[in-house]
């Protein structure tokens, strides 16, 4: 399915987007969410630390598959509450043939608050 394209942003524009890579260190069942989504708390590495978040993400993630998986996240938003949990980061993924996400992964080991750039 094509979708249109957006407006052009310029170069600075993307960099105003903090997107780093942290390490999933802890997760839980995230039960009252609307959808079935999965908490996360994600280790940034020592300048921003670990940040919380949720993720619908249990169509290929169990609790215990995340854990030690490194993800890119988006870690300059504000934060923003979704249920009882106050996202803290927004965790970027992308859809499968169903529509489902699929968490965007470095290909190999990283530094964890490594910015994508």
């Amino acid at each position: 399915m094509k979708q249109d394209v957006q407006a052009s942003l310029s170069f600075d524009d993307f960099l105003k987007v903090d997107i780093r890579v942290g390490t999933v260190v802890r997760a839980e069942p995230f039960p009252e969410a609307r959808k079935p989504a999965i908490k996360l708390w994600i280790d940034f590495g020592p300048d921003l630390g670990t940040r919380k978040t949720s993720a619908q993400i249990t169509r290929h993630y169990t609790v215990d598959s995340v854990i030690g998986l490194q993800v890119a996240a988006v870690v300059n938003f504000p934060p923003r509450q979704i249920g009882p949990v106050m996202s803290e980061v927004l965790t970027l993924g992308l859809p499968d043939e169903d529509g489902e996400v699929v968490l965007v992964q470095p290909g190999q080991p990283v530094p964890n608050g490594g910015r994508l750039y």
